[in-house]
């Protein structure tokens, strides 16, 4: 790789302009002498536009304008040594060192890498004070050359306990935010906390940031790991350093990704810049959030990081079932809201909506209503509304197995999958498939080592079209007939259900929805029934039906619990008799999870007992022909519901059935005391 500086670049104690505005103008204008950009201007404005997000000066009479500009055609660094100081908004006064980082476009990470250095390079204060004292430009660009130059590399314990205990500086910082080590030693009694920086163009501030908050922590005994989200590429922190956190400091001037990874966690946030000028700040006020229960806290899915530490470990089985339930949670709300438009259209506009909906909609509005006024009106609207959200199952089910496979290059190639599948017939089947097919083939393009050149362009070029011409090509030439055979056969066997096998299927998918009150299997259930909906007519109403006994088997496990606890109140625990309270109002929301706390407590007892009023509750609702067009809601979508006294009665029925199971193992099902164990010879194994 070319040098990014040399003696052309580097203006040292001339007065190049009176405000920065002036300053960054010659160095553009240098960098374009130098014949490493082809337009001044342009770089100048894409500079100058930077600048106007957020100042550049940093602490210690420095100023790094950067910016990413289609005129730059080379990666290039030039620098001023000004003999007065200028203003770019630095607290602590004036700059007398600029340096105008200017990067192409699309430059490859390597050299972004390299130029971030150097902006890290400039939190060392020997570094800084021999640029002020180099005599000449040769030796000016001969230490900046130095600072660029790799570091030897390091064994990796020694590069983790660098990163650990030495943050502050050169090399030891760039293993602290890029890599830091989960055996890292912890100080007796010392804060654990963790930093995230990241700036709109990922270059300088960003590892400045990095470095400012490393150093501070290192100055107050704090144990601090750091992510730098930059545009030089990401390690993230791994799942076991982020469980060890105490608070997080996020310095930052964009979205932080992942964000839910770092959930439930005392936070403090400020702009990257603050990380920067007040470091040691940010540090004080993470550690007093730690003890303050009134202090800010990351928001979203606690379990995020639970899942990640999993992940880190699965075996194949369960990443299997990670990356099916990805694509079943990205899909659910598509499926809710269509679902539920759905319904309001049929309630509003009648069933005959489906025939005319789309002419409705497209050849009328409020001042022009058709035929029937606004209620077909609205019904029309909706309906239209949600057969697009419906149109998205497939899609979004492929495209999200092929994210939790291949991350996001593995996105855009799943999307297209799912909707080949679609054109083919192949349903949901077919995006379990072709997600599956996309996401693998973008895994292993991603895993290829390509020239440096190339990199730049793999996630967002090469892996999407690859990956979408050969999944979406076997999708179409070989397997999407095969797998549209089965589909239609799948939906031709279900709507010949009646009698008998309707109930016993009723059965199955009701069990399956009490066995594990939300997790995979009810998973499994669930998706089967949201999959069918799409295939649902006024001809074959099989499909409504499932829905249906999946959604009372699912109410079940909170009613049943709820009831239990009202009839027998000396079986539960106080807690227990309060999470019964709220267990009602979930049950009847169509929220499984409301009985988890009661199975976590008593599992051998609770779970065989929300299978048989799951069963109960699926069996009545299929053998008595009760409907749903919607995917969720429970008792509050009961306009969707059709035959809805057996609906209710269904529910009823299993709710009674799974409370007096649970209370008849609760009474009789006794565990063993560790004596009567000893006394028999052999452990028990009896419900705990």
């Amino acid at each position: 790789m070319s040098t990014v500086i040399d003696q052309r670049l580097v203006s040292l104690d001339e007065p190049i302009g009176a405000d920065k505005a002036a300053v960054i103008r010659a160095l553009a204008d240098a960098v374009v002498g130098a014949g490493r950009a082809t337009d001044a201007e342009v770089l100048f404005a894409d500079a100058w536009a930077r600048e106007e997000k957020d100042s550049t000066g940093v602490p210690g009479g420095i100023a790094i304008p950067h910016a990413k500009s289609d005129a730059v055609t080379e990666p290039t660094l030039a620098a001023a040594r000004l003999p007065e100081g200028v203003d770019f908004g630095s607290f602590d006064g004036p700059a007398d060192l600029v340096f105008l980082i200017a990067v192409p476009t699309a430059s490859t990470q390597d050299h972004l890498a390299v130029l971030s250095t150097l902006a890290r390079s400039l939190i060392r204060e020997d570094f800084v004070a021999s640029l002020r004292a180099a005599p000449d430009a040769a030796t000016f660009v001969a230490l900046v050359e130095e600072a660029l130059a790799p570091e030897p590399e390091v064994a990796p314990a020694a590069a983790a306990t660098a990163g650990a205990t030495a943050a502050g500086a050169g090399a030891a910082a760039a293993a602290a935010s890029a890599a830091p080590a989960a055996s890292a030693p912890r100080h007796e009694g010392a804060p654990v906390l963790i930093a995230v920086t990241a700036c709109p163009t990922g270059i300088a501030h960003t590892y400045m940031a990095a470095d400012a908050l490393a150093a501070a922590a290192k100055k107050a005994g704090v144990e601090l790991h750091v992510e730098t989200q930059g545009s030089s590429g990401s390690t993230p922190l791994s799942p076991e350093v982020i469980a060890r956190a105490d608070a997080v400091v996020f310095a930052v001037d964009v979205d932080v990704r992942d964000k839910s990874r770092f959930a439930g966690k005392p936070v403090v946030q400020g702009p990257v810049k603050r990380g920067i000028d007040h470091p040691a700040e940010m540090i004080d006020e993470a550690v007093a959030a730690i003890d303050d229960p009134s202090a800010p806290r990351v928001q979203g899915d606690a379990g995020a990081q639970t899942a990640a530490a999993a992940a880190a470990n699965e075996h194949f089985g369960q990443k299997v079932k990670r990356v099916l339930l990805t694509g079943v949670s990205y899909m659910i709300p598509f499926v809710a809201g269509g679902g539920l438009l759905i319904a309001l259209g049929f309630l509003f506009g009648g069933y005959d909506i489906t025939d005319n909906a789309t002419e409705i909609v497209t050849t009328n509005n409020l001042f022009n209503l058709p035929d029937g006024g606004l209620l077909v009106y609205l019904g029309a609207v909706f309906f239209t509304i949600g057969a697009i959200s419906m149109g998205f199952l497939v899609p979004a089910l492929a495209g999200y197995i092929a994210y939790a496979i291949a991350d996001r290059p593995g996105i855009a190639p799943g999307f297209v999958a799912g909707a080949v599948a679609g054109l083919m017939g192949a349903g949901f089947i077919g995006g379990l498939v072709g997600g599956i097919l996309a996401g693998w083939i973008a895994l292993m393009f991603a895993r290829l080592d390509v020239p440096r050149w190339l990199r730049g362009l793999m996630p967002v070029v090469i892996i999407p079209l690859v990956a979408s011409i050969v999944a979406s090509g076997l999708m179409i030439v070989v397997l999407g007939g095969p797998i549209a055979a089965l589909s239609t056969a799948l939906n031709d066997w279900l709507a010949g259900l009646t009698g008998a096998a309707a109930v016993v299927l009723g059965l199955i998918l009701g069990a399956m929805m009490g066995f594990d009150l939300g997790g995979p299997v009810n998973k499994v259930a669930y998706s089967f029934a949201v999959a069918g909906l799409g295939a649902a007519s006024v001809e074959n109403q099989a499909p409504l039906m499932v829905m249906a006994a999946v959604m009372a088997a699912g109410m079940v496990p909170p009613l049943a619990m709820a009831l239990a606890t009202v009839l027998d109140r000396k079986l539960f625990t106080p807690v227990e008799r309060e999470n019964g309270k709220a267990a009602w109002l979930l049950g009847a929301a169509f929220i499984s999870e409301g009985a988890i706390p009661f199975a976590a407590a008593d599992l051998f007892r609770v779970i065989p007992s929300m299978i048989l009023g799951g069963a109960v509750a699926g069996a009545i609702c299929m053998g008595m022909g009760v409907t749903s067009q919607a995917p969720h809601g429970g008792i509050f979508v009961f306009f969707a519901i059709g035959n809805l006294l057996w609906f209710v009665l269904a529910i009823v029925a299993g709710s009674v059935v799974g409370a007096l199971a649970v209370i008849a193992l609760k009474r009789w099902a006794h565990r063993r005391t560790i004596r009567e164990e000893v006394a028999e010879g052999e452990p028990s194994i009896v419900a705990a």
